[in-house]
């Protein structure tokens, strides 16, 4: 039986770090893995895409699409989801259902920039009214066919200043 003192590790296991710059006999001396002169001989050496002053490529595709310097980050919300916590009793279908409903019936951890309602099948419970910021038409389809209502407000815009109303 081996003692505490005696515990090694598999020869091999670990490998002594390399240490550069430190003469000719060490295999990384001079010039330290770097190579010859120039600029990545040199620190703060920062080329990645530089092409040697050819226009790199990610400056010659084409751009496309469009990205809005304010995103709105959704919680979406399925309806067959919603009725399965209907069905366990984890949502009232006599109240109506928003954002405050759906944290406390824990749908959804948290209300972001609003709710979105999504889905076009899977709701049976009859006159469920929904609150939300926002509905596919799949959603709203499938909601007014079970009897039920769909209302929706709109997110309010961050960036927008109320009027004063003095």
């Amino acid at each position: 039986m081996t003692q505490l003192n005696e515990l090694r590790d598999n020869p091999g296991a670990n490998k002594p770090r390399m240490r550069i710059g430190r003469g000719i006999g060490s295999g990384k001396g001079k010039t330290g893995g770097r190579g010859g002169k120039g600029q990545t001989a040199r620190s703060g050496v920062a080329i990645n895409g530089f092409e040697g002053g050819q226009m790199p490529l990610h400056m010659r595709m084409p751009k496309r699409g469009f990205n809005s310097f304010n995103p709105k980050d959704w919680n979406e919300v399925r309806i067959d989801r919603v009725q399965a916590y209907i069905d366990s009793g984890k949502l009232d279908i006599t109240a109506v259902i928003d954002a405050d409903a759906l944290i406390a019936a824990r749908v959804i951890r948290r209300a972001k920039d609003g709710i979105r309602l999504i889905g076009s099948a899977g709701l049976t419970s009859k006159k469920v009214t929904f609150k939300v910021n926002y509905a596919t038409k799949g959603a709203l389809a499938a909601v007014e066919a079970a009897g039920g209502k769909v209302d929706v407000i709109p997110a309010k815009a961050p960036w927008k200043k109320t009027p004063y109303a003095g």
